[in-house]
């Protein structure tokens, strides 16, 4: 014997309306999906993922109340949700655009950030303390100053240091010294621009 709910909406054996009702509302279903996708293959997959979320979730349907409502609800979130699915995908079958990506090999960063590693390790501890603190945990130089028990122009003077040491020991003059090198560079901008 099946029982029924304290809600009231009883169990899945109890509503054979429901699918009857679904089934009643599939041709409406079917000219909103089109409507709105504006392609027949499209609208039919559109129609199906909305049968099977409500075939899914049907005892959250509350009967007595308007299943078509409830239905084109879920196809309308259905639509947006892929909707915003597609906005961030790209359609690539022959792999076109995938050929033509290309990604700057990481071994120079990982040389590059070695080489970091080993200068940092050379800096006197205060100032590496202090470039710590405010370049890379993004600490104000006040903060930083209470954190090290100093006086805030300590700290920025720990950190002018620091930085400068880097500078010097990594041969960086400015902000063109980072990323490709010389010879990588111009191959990268050239495959960006076909």
């Amino acid at each position: 014997m099946t029982t029924t709910p304290a809600d009231g909406r009883g169990t899945v054996e109890n509503r054979p309306s429901f699918k009857r009702e679904m089934l009643a509302a599939l041709p409406n279903l079917r000219a909103f999906a089109m409507s709105l996708c504006g392609r027949q293959d499209q609208a039919d997959d559109l129609l199906q993922d909305t049968v099977m979320k409500a075939w899914a979730k049907q005892e959250s349907f509350t009967p007595g109340t308007n299943i078509k409502a409830w239905l084109f609800t879920i196809l309308r979130n259905e639509f947006y949700s892929q909707m915003r699915k597609r906005g961030r995908e790209v359609c690539d079958p022959d792999g076109a655009m995938t050929a033509n990506l290309s990604v700057h090999a990481d071994q120079h960063g990982r040389l590059d950030l070695e080489d970091f590693k080993s200068a940092l390790s050379k800096i006197p501890e205060d100032q590496r303390e202090a470039l710590i603190l405010v370049g890379a945990s993004g600490f104000s130089y006040e903060e930083a100053a209470e954190i090290c028990g100093c006086a805030v122009g300590t700290i920025k003077s720990r950190v002018n240091r620091a930085r400068k040491y880097l500078q010097e020991t990594l041969e960086v003059d400015s902000q063109a010294d980072y990323g490709p090198d010389a010879v990588s560079a111009p191959i990268v901008a050239r495959a960006f621009a076909e």
